[in-house]
């Protein structure tokens, strides 16, 4: 073997290639980035050699606004946290928690700015998003969204661009108000979805966003620095931005806790997680 070695697979037979990588003493670490499920499998997997894993999985980011932010300033977070790669990013925004005093200016804000957006091909100008990467991951968005048709919700705000065929999916923004009983909470859309709640307490905040058995990434915004420190460290996530919207960064390292993976990439310590410590101790 060299320095790097590519294995191409079929994707049939994607199952028994990972069969062989995680089962094979020749092979002393595993990184996987992916859906949680796959890498629970690969987890268990790798358990009959102790090989060292690294996994960045799943994520179901809250976007938390407090009653202080700057709205201005929380409307770009959101458009850059929730519509970069058409939602495609573990990291993404996925739940939308918003004050209810400033719960429908907010809504009347993002819903202006997401009608703006123009799908098409990106190498094209002015054009702001693009596909989904393939039919079955439209199908699969599609079918988030067409499963809260039996709940309450409305649909305040979906992109006024040309129609484009499948897998182009139109932004959208769906609104529950205070109803967080409903499966989509619970679900990484991957997708150009924006799904809003209201909420009237911090404490309340705190326990929606932390409802999850992820716990990649999070977004606060607030002018109240005391308030961010405190629901900062509350949170069960790997990350936090506080009135930011884009918060990777090679320096930073990348991860989560609970079933969003183990390890970190990016940073000094992202080195460490290929790397075997010794200690070595000489008599003189």
């Amino acid at each position: 073997p060299g320095l790097l070695n590519v294995i191409p697979s079929e994707r049939t037979r994607k199952q028994e290639l990972g069969e062989v990588l995680c089962s094979s003493p020749e092979v002393a670490a595993l990184s996987f980035t992916g859906s949680t499920d796959v890498g629970k499998l690969l987890y268990k997997q790798c358990g009959d050699t102790i090989k060292r894993v690294h996994l960045e999985l799943g994520g179901n980011a809250p976007f938390i606004i407090f009653p202080s932010a700057d709205l201005d300033r929380a409307v770009r977070g959101a458009m850059a946290a929730k519509f970069r790669n058409a939602g495609q990013a573990c990291n993404a925004a996925n739940r939308f928690l918003v004050h209810s005093s400033i719960y429908g200016e907010f809504l009347e804000r993002l819903s202006g700015e997401v009608e703006k957006l123009r799908m098409g091909n990106g190498l094209e100008d002015g054009v702001d998003m693009g596909p989904l990467v393939n039919d079955r991951a439209f199908d699969r968005v599609s079918g988030i969204v067409d499963r809260v048709g039996g709940h309450e919700v409305e649909v305040v705000g979906r992109s006024r661009s040309d129609h484009h065929p499948c897998p182009f999916y139109s932004p959208s923004i769906l609104s529950f108000g205070s109803n967080s009983d409903v499966p989509i909470f619970h679900e990484e859309i991957f997708g150009p979805v924006v799904s809003t709640w209201s909420f009237t307490e911090e404490e309340e905040a705190v326990r929606l966003a932390n409802s999850t058995r992820y716990g990649l990434q999070a977004y606060i915004f607030t002018r109240d620095l005391s308030q961010a420190w405190r629901v900062a460290e509350e949170l069960e996530y790997g990350m936090v931005a506080v009135n930011e919207g884009v918060i990777s960064n090679p320096n930073n390292p990348f991860g989560g806790w609970k079933e969003s993976g183990i390890g970190r990439e990016g940073g000094p310590g992202g080195v460490d997680e290929f790397t075997e410590d010794k200690i070595m101790c000489f008599g003189l």
